[in-house]
C-alpha cells in the first residue's frame, strides 16, 4: 500500500522562509547539534499531528531529488510498505506517462527513495521505511 507521507517545500531561501513561518507561529524544529551548517539548506516541522514537512534549498533538492537547478515548489512524498515497492511504483509511474527525476536508490537517511514527476506536473517522492542499518553520510555538502 502506498500512502501520503510528508512534503518537501523547496525554495532558494530556507532561512527567509523559516523566519516567515515562525512569524506566523509555525514551530520549526531546532537544528540538531553538529548540523548547524545545514540551517540554510534543510529545516523540519510538523505540519499536523501525523504530517511532517521539510524546508529544503533548491541546491539540496537537486541532490536528493534530481530537481532542476533553481527549482522551487513542493515534492509530495508517498510512503511505501517496503524497499521493493519503491522500484515497482517508480516503474508504474513511468509506464503511466511520468518522468523520473531521481531513479530508485538507497538514500543516506536509510530509505529506498525515488522522485518522479507526474504527467500533471506534480513531483512525488516514493519512500520506503528507513532501515537504520542502511544509514550513510550524506554526499551533499552544505
Amino acid at each position: 500500500m502506498t500512502q501520503f507521507g510528508s512534503i518537501n517545500i523547496v525554495v532558494d531561501d530556507v532561512v527567509g522562509l523559516t523566519k516567515f513561518l515562525e512569524a506566523l507561529g509555525v514551530a520549526i524544529a531546532p537544528i540538531d547539534p553538529g548540523w548547524e551548517s545545514w540551517a540554510s539548506h534543510h529545516r523540519s516541522f510538523s505540519a499536523a499531528d501525523d504530517v511532517d514537512a521539510d524546508l529544503d534549498s533548491s541546491r539540496f533538492a537537486s541532490d536528493w531529488g534530481g530537481m532542476p537547478t533553481g527549482y522551487q515548489g513542493v515534492v509530495v512524498n508517498l510512503k511505501t510498505d517496503d524497499r521493493d515497492a519503491v522500484d515497482r511504483a517508480h516503474a508504474i509511474a513511468i509506464e503511466r506517462g511520468g518522468s523520473s527525476r531521481k531513479a530508485p536508490h538507497d538514500a543516506f537517511w536509510g530509505s529506498r527513495y525515488a522522485v518522479i514527476e507526474s504527467p500533471f506536473g506534480i513531483a512525488f517522492g516514493l519512500m520506503s521505511p528507513s532501515d537504520p542499518s542502511r544509514l550513510t553520510a550524506p554526499t551533499f555538502t552544505p
